[in-house]
């Protein structure tokens, strides 16, 4: 018998807008599109929760194609369970009844219409969601594999209290974005134990989304995914500092950040500009981390110059670099995404470790502090997540876009 999944989901929109809700939860009832072929799920998507049901109805439409039951909470797509009118008490409705009933929770909790903060962080329920998946879990004393779209939390304590929340229940769980999943030209994994120097990713930010706060995330994930397989694994960032603008260029002129680094990571990348990075960029955006064990890395993201993601580092000596490449399609990284998280309903076994979403959600927390408090450097002593990566890879591509 199929494992069967639930689905929560902020807003459900078409693909062509960038919905997640589209690129992730459609793969799990129509299938996924892969470089060796087209992949059946083999996975049984039996309920969705909407929070925010929007004027295209699209997953609606996918319910009513695929005989996925849509709830009207959180709690009734875990346990399928419709519940009563509100002030008429049933049975069904009582916080006591209902035990879980599904195999796999995906949480995608991007899009839809959330506030933000002074900060420039969108404020997502992710955490009120897994709160409330939780809560079934807990009632019912089973847990099953959980993946959670992106970061745990657009802040730390809600982030730690989720990793910590899963810990407690021993929930298997995922989270992150499709850029660690992505096709990468050329192909480049380091060994675990790498002598790894130093390292830097570059980014952008799209124009019209809440950019640190989501571009920001996937360029900190294409560097973490790489640097956690540094000799020792991975300590923990002890402080960071977010710089805007030509104090982005005064940095490199220090030696901040490794503008060879950034050279051999920019030459990797075929969406840009022509030109150097300094023309092209009116407002870049550093990252500076300083890692718990010494090692220091960077972020540098780079409107208006390149619309991609690229990784340069030093190991032992010598520069390798790569174009983290999402493709023109948003299919592709989001079918790798799909598969990995599968794999993890199927076996009970996360892909790849939770703490790195951990760390980062963390990390990015803090430099939107540091850019809020006027681009200062902050301490992050609560920053010292350690764990050691997998040693096999997830599923990916190996071959060119």
């Amino acid at each position: 018998m199929s494992k069967k999944i639930a689905a929560i989901v902020t807003a459900f929109f078409p693909a062509a807008l960038g919905s997640h809700g589209d690129l992730i939860v459609s793969k799990f009832a129509n299938g996924f599109p892969a470089d060796d072929g087209f992949h059946e799920p083999q996975v049984d998507l039996v309920s969705m929760y909407i929070d925010q049901p929007n004027w295209t109805d699209l997953g609606h439409k996918l319910a009513r194609d695929h005989n996925i039951e849509i709830y009207e909470s959180i709690r009734a797509a875990l346990t399928l369970t419709h519940q009563g009118r509100p002030g008429h008490w049933t049975p069904e409705n009582d916080v006591r009844a209902g035990e879980l009933e599904v195999d796999g929770v995906l949480i995608v909790a991007e899009h839809g219409d959330y506030a933000g903060n002074e900060k420039g962080q969108h404020l997502y329920p992710r955490r009120y969601f897994f709160e409330q998946v939780c809560a079934v879990f807990a009632s019912s004393e089973r847990s099953v594999p959980v993946f959670n779209d992106k970061h745990l939390s657009y802040d730390w304590a809600n982030a730690k209290w989720m990793y910590d929340r899963a810990r407690e229940l021993n929930v298997p769980f995922m989270a992150g974005s499709s850029l660690p999943l992505v096709v990468r030209n050329p192909y480049i994994e380091h060994e675990i134990d790498a002598p790894i120097e130093e390292a830097l990713s570059i980014g952008y930010i799209h124009p019209f989304l809440f950019g640190l706060d989501s571009y920001g995330f996937h360029a900190l994930e294409a560097l973490q995914c790489m640097t956690e397989r540094r000799n020792g694994g991975e300590t923990g960032v002890s402080a960071v500092h977010c710089l805007e603008g030509s104090a982005v260029w005064e940095a490199g002129e220090k030696g901040l950040w490794s503008r060879e680094l950034a050279a051999a990571a920019d030459a990797r990348i075929a969406l840009k500009k022509p030109g150097r990075m300094e023309d092209n960029c009116e407002n870049p955006i550093l990252f500076l981390l300083e890692y718990v064990d010494g090692f220091k890395a960077a972020t540098l993201l780079l409107p208006g110059h390149l619309q991609a993601f690229g990784y340069a580092a030093r190991v032992n000596g010598r520069i390798e670099s790569t174009e983290l490449n999402p493709g023109d399609d948003l299919r592709q990284p989001f079918t790798y995404l799909g598969l990995n998280v599968q794999e993890m309903f199927l076996t009970g076994r996360p892909q790849y470790p939770v703490e790195r979403t951990l760390l980062v959600s963390g990390v990015l927390d803090a430099l939107h502090e540091s850019r809020h408090r006027g681009h200062t450097r902050i301490e992050t002593p609560h920053l010292k997540v350690s764990y050691t990566p997998f040693e096999a890879s997830p599923i990916r591509p190996d071959s060119p876009q």
